[in-house]
């Protein structure tokens, strides 16, 4: 146990709500921008919209618990939890805010996800050396980044097949009418799916931070007061919005209808609530990103911005070795005082 005073305790857990606050500022195009694009909700509607179902996730978990299981594998599934100190969680948080801050200036949509594992991973083993990482969940995150956006890509194509096949001898208006029903409620879907994943990393965050520090006691479980905090952050900061992001999302990597938004946001909301069931922290971002470039794949390859879509995936691959070093960077730091 690692002793802390509680006023420092207390702006850690700050500083993890801050960063949880980004999270939903950041990622609100994950959750917003094929509604935006398709000018199926205004952005100011569309943002409140996210923003009231990102927080609705946390009754979903108060009738299913099996869906926290994502907290677990933030909190101790990376890194030992026996290893981490309050100097580790404060490393980790600031790679993982330093790299959402750039790649929010740049409008790049890169994954608070896995900022926040490099972070975590960074900084775990500038303290304990690789002894202390946690291989099968860095590896099940790993694979995710892979995965994600693939099945996420597959499964907007065969929604879209299904689909068209289902709506062959209805009338384009009456399709149209449809699809903009059954988007807006993919799109609900996916702004729950998201803010039950991604809160769930921020309450692994501040649940090993109370384990570390003596104020958890028993087994290592998310306390009440610490997931409704993080699903108000996340609401909060979905509620400001990512407005770069969005343009990036919603229209710069292809072009949307309301078909094709429908399934990308059934598509993405599927992938992300079977990764919350198996505790995996996947990114929201590739997921959405992968079904997008799905459902416009669906109608011609030629409909796909690739450019914009490469600089995407290179800013994936740099995600958590930048939010690592600047991890490990910040821990080091605090080892000075």
């Amino acid at each position: 146990m690692h002793e802390l005073a509680l006023p420092l305790l207390i702006g850690l857990i700050l500083v993890a709500l801050a960063f949880d606050f980004l999270n939903g500022l950041h990622d609100a195009a994950n959750s917003i921008a094929t509604v935006v694009a398709t000018r199926l909700l205004r952005p100011v509607h569309a943002v409140a919209f996210a923003a009231v179902f990102n927080f609705a996730a946390y009754f979903l978990t108060i009738a299913f618990p099996a869906l926290h299981k994502v907290a677990d594998t933030i909190g101790q599934g990376l890194i030992d939890k026996d290893l981490i100190t309050p100097a580790v969680v404060f490393g980790a948080l600031v790679g993982a805010m330093f790299w959402n801050v750039v790649t929010w200036l740049k409008g790049l949509p890169s994954s608070s996800s896995h900022a926040l594992v490099g972070g975590m991973i960074g900084s775990g083993v500038a303290h304990a050396g690789m002894t202390g990482i946690q291989w099968t969940g860095l590896n099940k995150t790993l694979i995710a980044i892979v995965l994600s956006p693939t099945i996420g890509m597959i499964l907007a194509m065969l929604v879209m097949l299904i689909t068209s096949w289902l709506f062959a001898r209805a009338t384009s208006r009456n399709a149209e009418r449809s699809f903009r029903v059954l988007h807006l409620l993919s799109s609900g879907a996916y702004s729950l799916s998201h803010g039950l994943n991604d809160a769930q990393k921020t309450m692994g965050i501040i649940t090993v931070l109370l384990y570390s520090t003596g104020y958890l006691h028993g087994a290592f479980e998310v306390p009440h007061w610490v997931a409704i905090s993080c699903y108000i952050a996340i609401a909060l900061g979905t509620l400001t919005g990512g407005w770069k992001i969005i343009e990036t999302m919603g229209s710069r990597i292809t072009k949307l209808s309301q078909h094709q938004g429908f399934s990308a946001s059934l598509a993405g909301s599927i992938v992300l609530f079977c990764a919350s069931l198996l505790g995996i922290p996947v990114s929201t971002t590739h997921t959405i990103t992968g079904a997008v470039i799905g459902a416009g794949t669906a109608r011609r390859a030629s409909a796909v911005r690739w450019g914009v879509a490469s600089s995407v995936v290179v800013a994936w691959v740099i995600t958590i070795p930048a939010s690592a070093a600047v991890g490990a960077l910040f821990y080091l730091l605090t080892r000075l005082f």
